[in-house]
């Protein structure tokens, strides 16, 4: 998968990425590239080993994994990408990266505005369950509706429940479009999912990750 980044500004007001003493989420840094590549394969291989390929998993690059994130930090391809990473007592225990949505083959733009999609969300499952995907997806959210955008957007393997769950409980919705990864294996039937970012963010959301 994709991974992007952009550098945010840390000074900006955005009151969800304060977090507590012992959890908050932030903009990653370059020294975040082992944890978040850490996170990526642990996550992959105990949440996702019934969805992605056993050749994804079983051939990881650990340190090309590593280089992929640091460069998405330090050099992002626009600045509307970005990663954010959640973290526990100073430990990196989940990430999300996002970046502008590409319109898909005979898709017309939204008219209510410009869609920033979210490539990668991940908890690590031992850190599950305590808000942790919530305040990742609440401050892509707010970095989004900060910048003018409409709608936030992702695409979800068909067969990933834990993670429709997860979005359905944040009021996203399946979009109607669908999509199929070559893998170089088993072929990666993928969902859309989007929410629109027109009304003020809810304080709801179910802490689901």
């Amino acid at each position: 998968m994709p991974s992007y980044a952009a550098p945010v500004d840390a000074a900006t007001p955005f009151p969800r990425f304060t977090g507590t003493a012992e959890v908050s989420v932030r903009p990653a840094r370059p020294d975040d590239d082992a944890a978040v590549a850490r996170v990526q394969l642990v996550t992959w291989r105990t949440a996702y080993r019934e969805v992605l390929p056993a050749a994804v998993l079983d051939e990881w690059d650990e340190g090309a994994a590593t280089e992929s994130w640091r460069a998405a930090v330090t050099a992002p391809p626009t600045p509307g990408h970005g990663v954010l990473v959640a973290v526990e007592r100073d430990e990196v225990v989940g990430f999300a990266a996002y970046g502008p949505a590409e319109i898909a083959a005979g898709e017309a733009p939204d008219p209510a505005g410009p869609t920033t999609e979210i490539v990668t969300l991940l908890v690590e499952p031992r850190w599950g369950r305590r808000g942790h995907g919530s305040r990742l997806l609440a401050a892509v959210a707010d970095l989004a509706r900060a910048t003018g955008t409409a709608r936030l957007q992702v695409w979800l393997p068909e067969t990933d429940e834990v993670s429709a769950g997860f979005f359905q409980s944040a009021g996203w919705a399946p979009q109607g479009w669908s999509r199929t990864l070559d893998t170089g294996a088993a072929p990666i039937r993928e969902v859309r999912w989007h929410t629109m970012l027109t009304d003020e963010p809810s304080d709801e959301t179910e802490e689901a990750r």
